[in-house]
């Protein structure tokens, strides 16, 4: 079984969220995070994160991208049972059980995306429209073989959309920004 796990090529994500997650982290899309927030307000680092984060679900941080990674079926339960608990903890889920359910069902539409290699990587673009959230993903893939993953490995990109001038990010305006 394939999941997503958060991934880091560079700090790019330290600044442009207000919280990263850790590389590493299991990941879901994540959605229900903005579901009684007024969308059309989102401004700054909370836009970006609504425009193009996955969610780590042990730190609730955000993530540009995550990779394809194999888990056992051990590995998904563990999963679940982190965004569970998570789910309990900071969302008021009335029970455990309840949290579960849609905790699994965030995984099994997590691991719909994972249809391609292990160790490709996936991005996510979140747009509000006609009432209602709508995302698309794209895969990054390796260009030959297994490789140790680096920033510049990626050749071919399925999905990519061209983005409106005010949904791209200027990293490095943003970078110049924070620095005294």
């Amino acid at each position: 079984m394939k999941l997503l796990r958060t991934i880091r090529l560079d700090p790019s994500d330290t600044f442009v969220f207000d919280s990263a997650a850790e590389p590493g982290e299991w990941a879901v899309p994540g959605a229900f995070m903005f579901m009684d927030i007024e969308l059309d307000a989102l401004s700054g680092k909370a836009r970006v994160a609504f425009r193009s984060g996955f969610l780590g679900v042990q730190s609730l941080g955000w993530s540009t991208l995550c990779q394809i990674v194999e888990t056992s079926d051990e590995g998904l339960v563990g999963a679940v049972n982190q965004l569970a608990t998570q789910l309990v903890a900071k969302f008021g889920a009335p029970d455990i059980e309840t949290a579960r359910a849609a905790a699994e069902e965030e995984f099994a539409f997590a691991a719909s995306l994972c249809d391609h290699p292990k160790d490709t990587l996936i991005a996510m673009h979140r747009v509000f429209e006609d009432g209602a959230i709508r995302e698309t993903f794209r895969t990054l893939r390796p260009r030959e073989g297994e490789r140790p993953l680096r920033a510049f490995a990626f050749m071919e990109v399925d999905g990519e959309e061209e983005l409106a001038p005010e949904e791209r990010v200027d990293l490095v305006s943003m970078a110049g920004r924070g620095k005294r």
